[in-house]
């Protein structure tokens, strides 16, 4: 019998499709992996190319002008960005009817490592940290603008989850507007909040902790788990135990554990699932809202092993062929 189950923090519903269901070592990516070189002369990551890419806006490198070779962590802006830092915040309508603005924002790329064949979760624990530093210390500099109001930092792996180039990266986009979707999650939470007090992912996290089984991982700031409704096989999340609204508000000291427990989960999916594409991103509260009791920043991840059809884009419930449960256990095991 498929079960229908609704995500509390947001109230959407997916489904676990259990006569499609299958077990989790059959979710396993089947394409060889193809070898890639430790650098690649016409890669604008790689280093010595630094004239291929916009000025740095941060470099951790030991000496050396900015630009330059000898850097192991480097955030530049997006060469061909989705939003632009130029323009005005006003809003136009056309005809009284269609509302537009200009495409203001900040799009950044965070290069996450020298070594163009470098995969994130084969990194050393110090290189991971220094990634995790660099996206809070851009975090901090982009909430500084007064035009933006949001910070998403994701990662996509695997041409399935939408990378155009090979060499490990991430990305910050800073946007002017908070989107619906994130407004509609905001009033869930709040509407919780109302209600009963509480934040509801903390009480997530309770009752996860409780139930157990779909547990990854668990230390004393952060727990890893397989979220009750997920929406695709091996959807993963990284929670803090601290109550933070933002992203922005972790400490350093916290952020470098953060890096190692994302470095283990990512190369839990990595060994298990024979490297997939995958997609992260860091849910965080809008800026105005990072102080508000209600949120709860988290660290989404999403293995690219299934494909959404016609129902889910006409419905907006998700098809899961895999049980969490199921999926968090294989984690589990060495």
């Amino acid at each position: 019998m498929p079960q229908l189950r609704q995500d509390p923090t947001t109230k959407e519903w997916v489904i676990i499709a259990a006569e499609r269901s299958k077990r989790p070592h059959e979710l396993k990516r089947i394409e060889p992996s193809i070898e890639k070189p430790p650098y690649k002369k016409d890669c604008p990551f790689c280093p010595g190319n630094e004239y291929l890419t916009p000025h740095e806006t941060l470099a951790y490198r030991s000496s050396g002008p900015a630009d330059s070779k000898g850097w192991w962590v480097r955030v530049v802006p997006n060469k061909f960005p989705a939003l632009s830092p130029e323009g005005s915040l006003e809003r136009k309508e056309e005809k009284g009817f269609f509302r537009m603005m200009d495409g203001v924002g900040i799009h950044e790329v965070v290069i996450g490592s020298p070594i163009h064949n470098q995969l994130f979760p084969l990194m050393d624990d110090k290189q991971v940290e220094e990634v995790l530093l660099a996206y809070r210390e851009r975090y901090l500099a982009i909430r500084e603008d007064p035009r933006i109001k949001l910070i998403i930092i994701f990662k996509n792996h695997g041409q399935a989850a939408g990378t155009s180039l090979e060499h490990t990266h991430s990305q910050l986009v800073g946007t002017a507007v908070v989107p619906s979707n994130i407004r509609k999650k905001l009033e869930e939470a709040a509407r919780y909040y109302d209600d009963h007090g509480r934040c509801v992912y903390c009480d997530s996290i309770q009752e996860e902790l409780t139930f157990g089984k779909r547990i990854v991982m668990n230390n004393e700031k952060f727990v890893v788990l397989q979220p009750f409704a997920s929406r695709r096989p091996f959807e993963t999340w990284i929670i803090p135990k601290d109550h933070q609204a933002s992203f922005g508000l972790i400490s350093m000291d916290d952020s470098k554990t953060f890096a190692r427990v994302l470095k283990e989960t990512l190369l839990k999916l990595h060994s298990k699932l024979n490297d997939p594409p995958y997609n992260y991103v860091i849910h965080t509260a809008p800026i105005k809202d990072e102080w508000e009791d209600y949120y709860h920043w988290h660290l989404q991840i999403i293995p690219r092993l299934t494909t959404a059809a016609g129902f889910e884009m006409g419905s907006g419930i998700f098809i899961n062929v895999a049980f969490p449960e199921e999926t968090a256990q294989f984690l589990r095991q060495e």
